[in-house]
């Protein structure tokens, strides 16, 4: 489906959701008015349903269902505030709830894709939204004409209520969702242009918070069903590789073990409480048949990607004579970059409970995308999209991770076997040496300078994995990937000759989506590349690329506001230094500058980041400030510390003990500036954070050092701090 929804679209797609009311899952202090036990396929019509997005109950209380799913990143709130926008309801009186995937499903997707990946939730919702409130405000406006009996250009609607000042009347909200409901109107309203926005780019409080401060709040590891039993699994080490035996004795006989299950790959325990089931399943010594990739190593893939870069490539952009104004001399500058598989590492471990029936599957579990949910369910249950009800949960972090259901894949099919509602649980060991990762890639970078020193030509040759290829999402066409060029293909420097050249190289190690994608990685690339470039070409790296981004206003935008407020111009006493980057992520721009400490032993600590993010527009201050915070967080976490190494062809990591993460000791202050450019850009917020991170810190690392990082994490690298 398209990801912009027009107006006549809209009104198509409401029209055909006139099914009644479907809600799959709600909020307990979010959405009171729904409960667990809702239709999921839907009742008649509610008498206050104005559209598939707007329900007003007869006291006024206003819901509003999100088409994207809470993983912390805010769409509950955000989203509802741009409905609200155009409703002129009382906020206070606002409650949130999921859309329902299978009313999706039956309504041809009057939600759009629901699909909570690649910050598409505002930047892709904002203008289906907008619509949904403006066309429920005209049908309660012109509910309340009708039954005045006055032009409803007389009327107008505010904070609720619809007033007729000539007469000086009003009628409420809930007083009035009955007869608007059923109202067509002639045609479709126009929605509001920024300049004339009154709730969107106000500080609201998340509406999800209480609940997750007092408890209430359900992520799908809470869920209790009746008759449900509990699993632990535990999949073959080595990716690809099948089970060969397993002596199921040691485990049954054991208090509450109701069976051990056998997958193609993997071996299951079932019982009555997890622990139990956990540690059933640690007496187990599965024999596994683990193939050729079983004699893999980090070295190996390090070779591999290397060795690509010498090999044909597929030309993602071209511009220019590359060659020929190389082969004219000047000054070279090459360098070769390099970066890890990293793990998601959620905080919530997948999980998954179903519940099978011979006609009937109902699942509970945090989605990312619950269409593709329920294709997945319907694949590994062998039962129609239509039969399948999804019950999505907050997530406890997602990054990517929770878009392919491993864990709903898994419980399914020992649900089969067993012939009970089965809720499975990952350990925190399962769940980091079975992730899909994030790609491991090798870049070379090749410029020449001219006699300013300024870069004329440009070549990049990557080497990556395809995460396309890797899930199965889609073909690869013509040997190029978007995520795999992404911030390499479209860099954003003046330089008249470039070329990028790719190679996807995939192992037996799966890859796919991770938080702010290719350009996790590219933009450590490109961006620490160009320092090396600034300091070859003996010029201050927040000036080089500022003449480079001469001709990107939006650019400079960003530039000069984390040059200001991070004092740039302003001197660091010996051991620190600064390090400045730029990048363009999901529609928006994101600039970071970061400082360092160096110490005389070579321990590094990062100090402070300064951002600024150019999307366009925002909906809610606060929560773009929060997401930029978590994406630092993120990016830092990686910078320092992430890496996922192969060992005999499985993960060595097993848990936080050995894949670090940032702690509160450790996190910089983090100063987050706005520096919009407006005009039609409606950029994300979710992924742009983490990809400026490391190449900032890794600039500062030079400017302390001299030390010039060209592999992650930096806790590989040997640091020497001032004499």
């Amino acid at each position: 489906m398209n990801q912009m929804m027009t107006r006549r679209h809209f009104v198509v797609a409401s029209a055909t959701a006139a099914g009644g009311l479907a809600v799959s899952v709600a909020f307990p202090a979010v959405a009171d008015a729904a409960i667990a036990g809702a239709t999921p396929f839907g009742a008649d019509v509610e008498a206050g349903e104005l559209n598939a997005f707007v329900a007003i109950e007869p006291d006024g209380t206003v819901l509003i269902r999100s088409p994207h799913q809470e993983m912390g990143q805010g769409p509950l709130t955000a989203l509802p505030m741009i409905v609200a926008e155009e409703l002129e309801c009382d906020w206070s009186k606002v409650k949130v709830e999921y859309a329902s995937p299978a009313r999706n499903l039956r309504a041809h997707g009057v939600y759009g894709e629901m699909a909570t990946v690649g910050s598409r939730g505002v930047r892709t919702s904002w203008q289906m939204l907008l619509q949904a409130g403006a066309s429920a405000r005209a049908r309660l406006i012109e509910a309340a004409a009708r039954r005045w009996n006055v032009p409803a250009a007389e009327c107008t609607a505010e904070n609720g209520r619809v007033i007729h000042k000539a007469s000086n009347r009003s009628l409420d909200y809930g007083e009035l969702a009955g007869e608007a409901a059923k109202i067509t109107l002639a045609r479709e309203p126009e929605t509001r242009t920024p300049d004339r926005f009154k709730l969107i780019g106000k500080r609201l409080p998340r509406v999800d918070t209480p609940a997750k401060i007092n408890g209430t709040a359900k992520f799908a590891i809470d869920t209790r069903i009746p008759g449900m039993v509990y699993a632990a699994i535990a999949a073959c080490p080595v990716f690809g590789g099948r089970l060969r035996h397993v002596d199921d004795s040691p485990a049954l006989g054991r208090r509450g073990v109701l069976q051990v299950v056998k997958l193609a790959d993997a071996v299951a325990v079932v019982a009555d409480r997890f622990w139990r089931a956990k540690e059933a399943l640690s007496l187990l010594a599965p024999e596994w048949d683990v193939g050729p990739a079983g004699a893999t190593d980090s070295a190996q893939f390090t070779r591999l990607y290397r060795d690509a870069l010498d090999g044909p490539m597929v030309t993602a952009r071209e511009t220019g004579d590359v060659d020929g104004t190389m082969a004219k001399g000047g000054r070279i500058v090459e360098a070769l970059y390099e970066a890890p598989h990293l793990a998601h590492a959620t905080m919530e471990p997948l999980n998954a409970t179903v519940d099978l029936k011979p006609d009937r599957l109902e699942v509970w579990l945090g989605s990312q995308t619950p269409m593709g949910t329920i294709r997945q369910a319907a694949a590994a249950s062998g039962l129609r999209p239509e039969q399948i009800i999804v019950h999505n949960c907050f997530l406890g972090g997602g990054f990517g991770r929770r878009s392919i259901n491993d864990e709903m894949r898994q419980a399914i099919l020992i649900a089969k076997q067993v012939g009970k509602p089965v809720k499975l649980v990952w350990t925190r060991e399962e769940d980091m040496t079975h992730d899909r990762y994030r790609p491991q890639a090798a870049v070379r970078m090749k410029a020449a300078l001219g006699d300013d020193g300024f870069p004329i030509a440009f070549d990049a040759k990557i080497a990556v994995g395809s995460i396309l290829r890797s899930t199965g999402i889609s073909k690869v066409e013509n040997g190029v990937e978007a995520q795999a060029v992404e911030g390499i293909a479209n860099i954003p420097y003046a330089i008249p000759n470039l070329r990028v050249g790719c190679m996807l190289k995939n192992t037996h190690v799966p890859v796919m989506f991770w938080r702010s994608v290719g350009s996790s990685q590219n933009a450590f690339f490109v961006e620490s590349y160009v320092d090396e470039l600034a300091h070859a070409a003996g010029q201050d790296p927040y000036r080089f690329r500022r003449a480079l981004l001469a001709h990107r206003p939006d650019f400079l935008g960003v530039l000069d506001t984390i040059a200001e407020k991070s004092d740039w111009n302003r001197p660091l006493g010996p051991g620190r230094g600064r390090g400045i980057a730029i990048h363009e992520c999901y529609g928006s721009i994101i600039g970071q500058v970061a400082e360092v400490t160096v110490s005389r032993k070579g321990e590094l600590k990062v100090d402070r980041i300064v951002a600024a993010v150019d999307c366009g527009h925002v909906v809610n201050p606060g929560i773009v400030e929060a997401q930029i915070q978590s994406g630092v967080i993120y990016g830092l976490s990686a910078a320092l510390y992430g890496e996922i190494t192969i060992k005999d062809g499985r993960v060595e990591q097993t848990n936080f003990d050995q894949y670090q993460v940032v702690r509160l000791a450790d996190a910089p202050k983090i100063e987050v500036y706005l520096a919009l450019s407006g005009g039609k850009k409606w950029g994300g917020i979710g992924e742009p954070g983490t990809a400026a991170t490391a190449p900032a810190v890794a600039n500062a690392v030079f400017a302390a050092t001299g030390v010039r990082v060209r592999a992650l994490p930096l806790k590989n690298v040997k640091l020497v701090g001032p004499a």
